[in-house]
């Protein structure tokens, strides 16, 4: 029971680390809060969905195009929402609001258009479960497990090997100084929005599969920002840090102790952080990120 709960728990952590890498890394450039991260979530969850229940294709490649199409609109977001504020020098809490804004809008929209139905995903991983050590493991959730731990391995290495990369962390530091040294920063927005909207793609498709999709799920980000505040805003290997203990705690909170409690106790974690260590565990003290 203990191994199998475990398990469980890392699987959601590396959901919610997926979406803490993606709002960690805007945070990391921008130094605001991007509450449209949640609903580009949602938005990944119903392209994959509609994907392989619609268009008949199969997961891998639904998976592909949701990564996509999140990808695409995080891009989308930042050139219409984000970009006039941007080049105005506007701040942060401006930037803020608009992702408020653009959240509640495209949430509305999709009840709109779609509707305020629930979907499932077809059948994708089998019912069976896998035998280890005497526990009963879910194939969905070591294949989330997998998939998140290998996206985020990747993420690290193009972060460190690559010149995108470097220059991304060089911009998390100090913007100006990275733009000095000709770093193109419209550019490299881009490619934090939309690495940031691939993030968000995989964790919607894998959250609409383990539980459902509909017009509120990306409220879920909230868990993320718990997440981000844990390991540290800003700090990607906080944010994976602070899912994987998020989820693991939760899940233990919800088996041993009682599943009605487990948002209190996500909520109270944010508070304890950051009244004790604000932070979090590998964040940096900047007084002007908010």
């Amino acid at each position: 029971m203990f191994l199998q709960t475990l398990i469980t728990g890392f699987s959601i952590g590396g959901i919610y680390a997926l979406m803490a890498v993606g709002y960690s890394l805007v945070f990391s450039i921008l130094n605001f809060s991007n509450f449209a991260h949640g609903t580009i979530i949602m938005l990944g969850a119903y392209i994959g969905y509609f994907l392989i229940s619609s268009f008949n294709l199969s997961f891998p490649l639904s998976l592909i195009g949701a990564v996509l199409g999140a990808a695409l609109l995080s891009l989308l977001n930042l050139r219409l929402a984000y970009n006039p504020l941007i080049n105005r020098r506007s701040p942060s809490l401006y930037l803020m609001i608009t992702a408020m804004g653009v959240s509640i809008f495209l949430e509305n929209m999709v009840y709109v258009t779609v509707g305020s139905h629930f979907y499932s995903f077809p059948e994708i991983f089998k019912q069976s479960t896998i035998k280890f050590f005497g526990s009963d493991i879910s194939p969905l959730d070591l294949a989330a497990l997998i998939f998140s731990l290998i996206s985020i391995y990747a993420l690290h290495i193009f972060l460190t090997k690559t010149k995108i990369g470097t220059a991304i962390r060089a911009a998390s530091y100090d913007m100006t100084t990275a733009s000095l040294n000709g770093v193109n920063m419209t550019k490299l927005i881009g490619i934090v929005f939309l690495l940031a909207g691939a993030f968000a793609g995989l964790a919607g498709v894998f959250l609409g599969v383990k539980y459902m999709v509909y017009p509120t799920m990306g409220w879920i980000t909230n868990k993320a920002y718990i997440a981000a505040v844990i390991g540290g805003l800003g700090s990607l290997p906080g944010a994976v840090i602070g899912g994987l203990i998020l989820g693991v705690l939760e899940t233990f909170v919800s088996v041993y102790i009682s599943s009605t409690i487990r948002d209190v106790f996500s909520f109270s974690m944010v508070i304890i952080f950051l009244v004790i260590q604000p932070a979090g565990l590998l964040g940096k003290y900047l007084e002007e990120k908010v």
